[in-house]
């Protein structure tokens, strides 16, 4: 039975990991579940397991702006992928705070 603490929404979102510990990173993957405690996401990179680490969801992306969650957290677990060819690992990570964001949108 399943006894988390807080409802998992499983949803596929662009997510960009901006920083690990102190150092600035930009890696991109997708959400494949998310609560208001943390976040499980795609990655092709290693993580340290209880890294601090900080992430940006994108929640929409219209013609006029883009609303983000900037959130920081800590690595919790990391599950490798042998049966995609996309990217290698999950990544679950907390959700310890955040802010919303919401920027104008780039034109092309």
């Amino acid at each position: 039975m399943e006894q988390r603490r807080t409802k998992r929404f499983r949803i596929k979102l662009p997510v960009e990991i901006t920083q690990l510990g102190g150092k600035r990173v930009s890696r991109p993957g997708h959400t494949f579940d998310i609560s208001s405690g943390g976040v499980c996401f795609s990655s092709n990179r290693d993580f340290e397991v209880g890294g601090r680490i900080e992430y940006l969801v994108t929640l929409s992306q219209g013609q006029n702006a883009r609303v983000q969650i900037r959130c920081l957290g800590r690595v919790l677990r990391i599950v490798r992928l042998t049966d995609q060819t996309e990217y290698t690992c999950q990544v679950v990570a907390s959700l310890d705070r955040y802010t919303f964001m919401r920027t104008a949108a780039v034109s092309a």
